[in-house]
């Protein structure tokens, strides 16, 4: 599907950065989302919420998005940790492709299970080159994918995986460290990708603190995603 205007104006040569901000339906009760919204709302640096979870224990993501649409004053962007994560009043989806990983499910086999409900739903698809990289400690999405991370100082392999991913056609790319990680994505990795390519930049895992934010910032990210932090001590300080 085309980009709506809403993702088009998220995913534009003319972006302007911010947060995005990750919600996990396994991690966030339904009755917590109208005080968590009113803190998101009011905070003009967030650009979009992404809603997703690497193992989906609850069983209603489309109403869990409901939720969210019915509080967030942002769009809502599907980030699926599978091909079950879908609903049709999201504002679109992150549709990802695992390509630092060799795992051919989170290569091509949950899109293609994906693909016919994506259709249906007419959700607005932002392919997405997704990119681990080694965060000091396994993160949940190394354990689900069976995937291993880049090496954070293999410069020269993560920007491969960022020049092939341009070729490939991809319209983003996301370096993640990992939910919950020790470290972040190294700003001089973040510069690299930069460089080579003006595709939107989403960077997330391990940022606790302004200083990592204005630092993946400065390396060139469009976007810094947030998910612990806000759930653990809101917004402030970033």
């Amino acid at each position: 599907m085309p980009f709506s205007d809403t993702l088009r104006k998220l995913f534009s040569e003319d972006r302007d950065k911010g947060f995005f901000v990750l919600v996990d339906p396994d991690r966030l009760p339904r009755e917590d989302i109208p005080q968590l919204a009113e803190r998101i709302n009011a905070e003009p640096r967030v650009k979009a919420i992404l809603a997703g979870t690497s193992l989906m224990l609850s069983e209603d993501f489309p109403g869990f998005i409901r939720a969210l649409k019915e509080h967030m004053e942002r769009p809502i962007v599907i980030f699926p940790g599978s091909s079950t994560q879908l609903a049709p009043d999201a504002d679109g989806i992150l549709l990802l492709s695992l390509i630092s990983g060799r795992n051919p499910e989170f290569l091509i086999g949950e899109h293609v299970r994906a693909a016919p409900h994506i259709k249906r739903m007419r959700l607005s698809v932002v392919p997405t080159a997704y990119i681990l990289v080694e965060s000091g400690r396994p993160t949940a999405v190394e354990f689900t994918s069976g995937t291993k991370p880049i090496p954070r100082d293999k410069t020269d392999i993560l920007l491969a995986h960022v020049m092939a991913a341009c070729l490939l056609g991809f319209k983003a790319i996301y370096l993640e460290a990992g939910s919950g990680a020790s470290m972040p994505v190294p700003p001089e990795m973040i510069r690299a990708a930069r460089e080579e390519t003006n595709l939107p930049l989403l960077v997330g895992g391990g940022i606790r603190t302004k200083e990592a934010a204005d630092a993946a910032f400065e390396a060139g990210a469009d976007y810094v995603v947030v998910g612990t932090i806000v759930e653990e001590e809101g917004f402030f300080g970033l």
